[in-house]
C-alpha cells in the first residue's frame, strides 16, 4: 500500500470557492491546509477573464487581479497551495472513516490523507464533440474557455472571422475576446429565441458593435480541413446555410466538473448533475463537503467564493467533533425549474455545529472552540423557461410548506432564483421528498 501523508483539510481545485475555503480554515487555525490545483497557476477561471465586473461594486476588479487577490489571502492565512498537482482517485483501502486521495504531481505519485476534504473542482464547457456537432476536425475549434487562455494568457492568434455559438452572458464575453485578438465576430448564433443576457448588452452588442445575432438557429456541421473554413446552420424554418469563418467558439452548455465526485462513489443530484449537499454543504461520504461551480453550473465567481467560505465553517464545525447529517430528504424541483441547490434536508435531525460527545479527541485544531454555524443560506434555482409572474411552491407530500411570489421579470433562463428557507421547520422528517414548482 502506498505510504500516505496526512494533512488536516485537502482542497481540490484553486478557483475562487477552494480559495476561499482554504484562506478561512487556515486563518481559524485548522491545522495544515493544502490546496491541489491541476493548473499551473491558482484562481481557476477569473485568471483568464481580463474583463472587469469581479470583487465588489465599490472595488471593481478585473478577473486576473481578483484571482491574484484570493490566491494571495489564502497563502498569507498561511493555506499551501499546490499547482501542477491532479488527483486521480481515491484510495479504496483506505482506513474506515479516512479519506485518501491519489495525486500526481512535479514531484510524482502521493496519497494524501485528510480528516476533510473540500471538492471545489468547478465546471467546464461541453465541447463540440460533446455536443455532437459533425464535420471533421480543422484547428479553429474552441471552447470560451480555451479561447481566454488562449488569448489572455499566452498571446495567441485565433484567425480572422468568428462565429460564437450561444447567445448569453459568457457568449458576449467571448465575442468581446474574440475582438480583443483582433477577429471579427460573424455572428452569434443561438437555437433560442432571443438572447440569454440583458436587453442592454444584447443591443450593444448588435447596434454598437454590429455583431448580429441569428435566433432560431442551430450549428449542424463545421466545414474545411485542416483549417475551419466554415459553419453550416440550419435556421427554424428549415433552412440551411453556411457562415465562411475560420474560429467558432462554442459557449455555455456547462456542466460541473463531477468525475471525483463521482469516483468517490458521492450521492449526485439528478438536477445540478454535481454532489447532492445539504444546506451547510456537507456531501453523502463522510468528511467531504462540495462548493462553488461543482454544485451548479455556473453562478458568478462571488457566489463561488461566499460558498467556499461556507463550507469552511462547515468543515471547522466537523473538526470540532460535529455529528455528519443523515443522507436527509431530497429536495427536487419540476418543470420548468431545471434544478436546485442545496438539495438535502435533515430537519430536526443534526445540529451540524454541535460536537458529537462520543468523538472526544483533545488534539484538535482549536481546542474548546466553538465555531458558530451562520444561518442556512437560500436556495439558488434555475429555470427553463420565463415565467411573467412567478410564483414559487413548496410541497411535502401533498402539503403546501412555503408560497412565495418573485419580482417581475426576475424568473428568466438566464437568471437565478433564490428560495428562503423560513419553512424547513415545516418539513416532516419522516415525510417524502420536499418538491418545489413554479408557476
Amino acid at each position: 500500500m502506498t505510504p500516505v501523508r496526512q494533512v488536516d483539510v485537502l482542497v481540490v481545485g484553486a478557483g475562487p470557492a477552494g480559495l476561499a475555503a482554504a484562506a478561512r480554515l487556515a486563518s481559524a487555525g485548522a491545522g495544515r491546509v493544502e490546496v491541489l490545483e491541476r493548473e499551473t497557476r491558482p484562481g481557476g477561471v477569473p485568471r483568464h477573464c481580463a474583463h472587469g465586473g469581479f470583487g465588489t461594486w465599490t472595488r471593481p476588479l478585473t478577473g486576473p487581479r481578483y484571482a491574484h487577490l484570493l490566491a494571495e489571502a489564502a497563502e498569507r492565512a498561511g493555506a499551501v497551495i499546490r499547482t501542477r498537482t491532479t488527483v486521480l482517485d481515491w484510495e479504496v483501502a483506505a482506513a474506515f472513516g479516512a479519506n485518501v486521495l491519489l495525486t500526481v504531481g512535479p514531484d510524482g505519485p502521493e496519497a494524501l490523507g485528510a480528516r476533510a476534504v473540500v471538492l471545489a473542482t468547478g465546471a467546464r464547457e461541453r465541447p463540440r464533440a460533446a455536443r455532437l456537432v459533425p464535420g471533421t476536425r480543422p484547428a479553429g475549434v474552441y471552447t470560451t474557455g480555451e479561447l481566454q487562455q488562449a488569448v489572455h494568457l499566452f498571446g495567441q492568434r485565433i484567425g480572422t472571422r468568428a462565429v460564437v455559438v450561444g447567445a448569453r452572458d459568457v457568449s458576449y464575453a467571448a465575442a468581446r475576446t474574440v475582438r480583443t485578438a483582433g477577429a471579427e465576430v460573424v455572428a452569434l448564433v443561438t437555437e433560442h429565441p432571443r438572447a440569454r443576457t440583458s436587453p442592454a448588452r444584447a443591443r450593444s452588442a448588435r447596434l454598437v458593435q454590429g455583431i448580429p445575432l441569428l435566433t432560431g438557429t442551430t450549428v449542424t456541421e463545421l466545414l474545411g480541413h485542416g483549417r475551419l473554413s466554415g459553419v453550416r446552420v440550419r435556421h427554424r424554418d428549415g433552412r440551411t446555410t453556411v457562415l465562411p469563418c475560420d474560429t467558432v467558439v462554442f459557449t455555455g452548455d456547462f456542466v460541473p466538473e463531477h468525475e471525483l465526485a463521482r469516483r468517490g462513489a458521492l450521492d449526485l443530484d439528478p438536477g445540478t448533475r454535481g454532489p447532492a449537499v445539504h444546506t451547510a454543504l456537507h456531501t453523502s461520504r463522510p468528511g467531504v463537503f462540495a462548493a462553488g461551480n461543482l454544485l451548479h453550473a455556473v453562478e458568478p465567481a462571488g457566489t463561488a467564493a461566499r460558498e467556499g467560505a461556507r463550507a469552511a465553517a462547515a468543515v471547522l464545525g466537523h473538526l470540532a467533533g460535529a455529528l455528519w447529517p443523515r443522507p436527509g430528504i431530497p429536495v427536487t424541483v419540476e418543470t420548468p425549474l431545471r434544478w436546485i441547490t442545496p438539495n438535502r434536508l435533515t430537519p430536526g435531525r443534526v445540529d451540524p455545529n454541535r460536537p458529537d460527545p462520543n468523538r472526544p479527541d483533545p488534539n484538535r485544531p482549536g481546542p474548546g472552540r466553538r465555531h458558530p454555524a451562520a444561518p442556512p443560506p437560500p436556495h439558488l434555482l434555475r429555470i427553463d423557461a420565463p415565467l411573467p409572474r412567478p410564483v414559487l411552491y413548496v410541497h411535502q407530500d401533498g402539503r403546501l410548506l412555503h408560497r412565495a411570489r418573485l419580482g417581475p421579470r426576475t424568473a428568466q433562463p438566464h437568471h437565478t432564483l433564490t428560495l428562503g428557507v423560513s419553512w424547513h421547520g415545516r418539513v416532516d422528517p419522516e415525510g417524502g421528498e420536499v418538491r418545489v414548482s413554479a408557476g
